[in-house]
């Protein structure tokens, strides 16, 4: 036997030793996978126990036990959703109709898992989300009454909900305004008084500088120097006397003459001495 044949014949060995081997993991992970299944299934059985004496907790651990042993197990997403629902953790089931409606092969099923999570929608009050599950259900099964009337009563409240919103919008919009109108007649209030307070400030500042102007006046009259005073009052003109008429000048000569004489013929008689001086008035 050649070389070649030899090497040819230890190739063949070893190829058979590998598809033994790899038969036989693959055999042995075959067997896993339908252990798994099995013990998912004993689980999802358990978990129904429970549901049904109402024990909902109780049933979502077993549940998730089940999807832990066969994450695709559909049967079991779809009742750990029910036992979230029925233990009001409305929130958690979502998600699991969610998976089930993505997965599920029948129209029937998928309809199931739509009406579900419209049911759980709307116990959350999310009315948008609960109309449109409610109407993927009916595209798959147009003949479910409790799910058209469920569509219908979820509308009705989304309408109210809307119509609340654009009240309540509104009303913010109205009390905005006022609180704008109102903000806007403080502050010409303000402004008003602050252009009264200005108006009497500057009112008072004349009557201050009036007042002031007065003292001054009155202060500069205390302080004037009373013989300047006396002084001016010298300088004022005296008041003229009345001119004489020409009778009275006449009289008054004559009587100044009569007594120039009599005067004369006194001096004649005593020798008086000196000169006389002479007089001058005013007319």
């Amino acid at each position: 036997m050649t070389e070649i044949q030899n090497n040819m014949k230890n190739l063949h060995y070893i190829l058979i030793v590998f598809l033994m081997l790899f038969s036989s993991k693959e055999i042995l992970a075959q067997k896993d996978s339908i252990l798994l299944q099995r013990k998912a299934r004993k689980l999802l059985r358990q978990g129904n126990e429970l549901y049904n004496k109402k024990q909902f907790t109780d049933a979502s651990v077993a549940y998730q036990k089940s999807l832990g042993n066969n994450a695709n197990y559909d049967k079991a997403s779809y009742n750990l959703g029910n036992a979230f629902y029925e233990n009001k953790n409305f929130k958690e089931a979502v998600p699991q109709y969610e998976l089930t409606a993505k997965t599920a092969e029948d129209k029937f099923t998928k309809a199931e898992a739509f009406h579900n999570i419209g049911n759980a929608m709307m116990e959350q009050k999310q009315y948008q989300p609960a109309v449109d599950a409610y109407k993927n259900s009916l595209r798959n099964n147009p003949n479910d009454d409790e799910t058209r009337y469920n569509l219908a009563v979820a509308q009705k409240l989304l309408e109210k909900e809307n119509q609340d919103n654009k009240d309540d919008k509104n009303k913010d919009n109205k009390d905005n305004k006022d609180n704008k109108d109102k903000d806007k007649k403080d502050k010409d209030d303000k402004n008003k008084d602050k252009d009264k307070d200005k108006k009497d400030g500057d009112d008072k500042d004349k009557k201050d500088n009036k007042d002031k102007d007065g003292k001054g006046d009155e202060d500069q009259k205390k302080n004037q120097d009373p013989k300047k005073d006396e002084k001016k009052e010298q300088q004022k003109p005296k008041p003229q006397q009345g001119k004489m008429s020409p009778q009275q000048v006449k009289q008054l000569l004559e009587s100044l003459n009569n007594e120039e004489k009599k005067t004369q013929k006194k001096m004649n008689a005593k020798k008086a001495k000196g000169k006389k001086v002479k007089q001058e008035k005013d007319w």
